[in-house]
């Protein structure tokens, strides 16, 4: 599993350093009405492949969670001004409710805690 990182240079103050991405949870809960026409529309499978390529998601997950089709997206994202471009096909195309969640692998959480 790779990481993303990129170098920011501020020329005012003349420093650079590396920033890594945030790693985000996208999670799309599809009410069933909707779910039902999603998966009857052919190009479903698809529809998927295409948010996830443009949203260059790690993986996804798919499962049930309070009655409704859930997909589950995992992103790296390097600011906010990301989260419509993420959230408006999933709200437009999908019918979904959406949710974003920052978190953290195991290592993360080992720099954060004080050892």
């Amino acid at each position: 599993m790779g990481v993303n990182t990129r170098l920011i240079t501020n020329k005012t103050f003349k420093y650079s350093h590396l920033i890594r991405d945030m790693r985000f949870i996208i999670r799309a809960q599809i009410p069933t009405e909707a779910g039902n026409k999603m998966v009857k529309d052919p190009n479903f499978i698809k529809n998927v492949e295409n948010y996830m390529k443009k949203s260059k998601a790690e993986t996804a997950y798919f499962f049930e969670a309070h009655g409704n089709r859930t997909i589950v997206f995992i992103v790296d994202m390097q600011s906010a001004d990301q989260i419509p471009a993420l959230a408006e096909p999933l709200f437009q195309e999908w019918g979904a409710n959406v949710e974003f969640h920052p978190v953290m692998t195991l290592e993360d959480l080992k720099k954060g805690v004080p050892g």
